[in-house]
């Protein structure tokens, strides 16, 4: 049983799919059996899947992948059952070490991560008894961040920038391994003190010791931003900066789709210093902003799953992602940012989550002195 149909999805609408489907289904397999072909047998997808989510139930990634459930079961051939099992503790370590245990390899069980999954396994964190190169991806979709300061910084972002550099600044933080990392190394890179205040419980309440003028400067993801940034920035009490970006196909960052008239960090570190970035401090900034941006939120299937079925997840994917009424329904679940499917996922994950030895010792000793933070 279904947990609920897309929003836009009539029961009228999805019965003519059915049919439609079914008809076209039946003419495919007598245009075949006319031509005398010996034709491979549809392939055979679980009745049953489990959909591991190893967060609580209302978090940010449960209500991601109940947002997907329907529309991938709605398309995925035979209609099968998505399960969704809510895996929490340990920050998703505990329900992804499980996932790598005890799943299947027959399509049967996926996996959703987040950046809390990834950052783990790239820091090398003990705790982790995972390895994404045992994992296949199916879809990922991405989300963007934008840093801002206060007014009192400068009224238009050079000038906040400027002084930005010039006096240190503080940034109420959740802590130095987590989605605020790319964030620090970025600022970092940009020459700017930062007195980062850990050991906030979100980002949320990062955004409300900014609003208290308790924090100089501050970050959000972009739907966090858009929903409670953009007034304090049409009122005055906050100027953005720049944004992350995103990655194109090609794995190059360009501008924010969400924010497409706010440079990116590379812009502006190139306006600054007359030079694109680059050094190990850069190859972490980027891998932990492609891992933990660019591919925040991922479907796994273990990588010994039949291609085919692999093929199938996929192909069903990106047949609603082009639909007219996924784009609608996705537009407050996702924002502006398409989700991403198949082999460019594959090679922008395994860029991201292989960090070669000098990036790591760079890291390493930046994390302790800069932060007191050991991995």
């Amino acid at each position: 049983m279904k947990t609920r149909k897309p929003s836009s999805f009539t029961a009228s609408r999805l019965a003519l799919s059915r049919v439609t489907r079914a008809a076209a289904l039946g003419i495919a397999i007598a245009g075949a059996s006319l031509a005398g072909n010996a034709q491979a047998a549809e392939v055979e997808v679980p009745a049953n899947i489990k959909w591991t989510v190893p967060f609580g139930v209302g978090g940010g990634t449960d209500v991601w992948a109940r947002f997907f459930s329907p529309w991938l079961s709605d398309y995925i051939s035979g209609e099968p059952t998505i399960m969704i099992d809510n895996v929490p503790g340990g920050g998703s370590i505990n329900g992804a070490n499980l996932f790598a245990m005890r799943a299947k390899a027959d399509g049967s069980n996926w996996l959703g991560t987040s950046a809390s999954t990834q950052y783990p396994a790239m820091l090398d964190d003990r705790r982790v008894r995972y390895d994404y190169s045992e994992w296949t991806p199916i879809l990922a979709t991405p989300t963007g961040g934008v840093v801002y300061g206060q007014p009192s910084l400068g009224d238009t972002a050079d000038a906040a920038i400027d002084a930005l550099l010039s006096q240190p600044v503080k940034l109420a933080a959740q802590n130095p391994t987590g989605l605020e990392l790319p964030v620090l190394i970025a600022l970092d890179l940009l020459g700017a003190d930062v007195q980062a205040v850990f050991g906030m419980r979100s980002r949320g309440e990062g955004r409300l010791a900014f609003e208290r003028g308790e924090a100089d400067i501050d970050f959000q993801t972009s739907s966090a931003y858009l929903s409670n940034v953009t007034p304090l920035v049409e009122s005055g009490k906050a100027v953005p900066l720049f944004s992350l970006g995103l990655l194109d196909d090609d794995g190059k960052i360009v501008r924010d789709p969400a924010f497409p008239d706010l440079p990116t960090f590379n812009e502006v570190y190139q306006a600054r210093h007359g030079e694109a970035p680059s050094g190990p401090a850069y190859e972490a900034f980027r891998k932990f902003f492609a891992s933990g941006f660019a591919l925040q939120k991922l479907i796994m299937v273990p990588r010994d799953t039949p291609q085919e079925l692999v093929d199938a997840y996929r192909d069903a994917a990106r047949e609603f992602v082009a639909t007219d009424e996924f784009k609608q329904d996705a537009e407050a679940q996702l924002g502006p940012y398409t989700p991403v499917i198949g082999d460019v996922i594959q090679r922008h994950l395994e860029d991201a989550m292989s960090i070669d030895e000098a990036t790591r010792e760079w890291l390493a000793k930046w994390l302790e002195e800069k932060h007191n933070a050991r991995i």
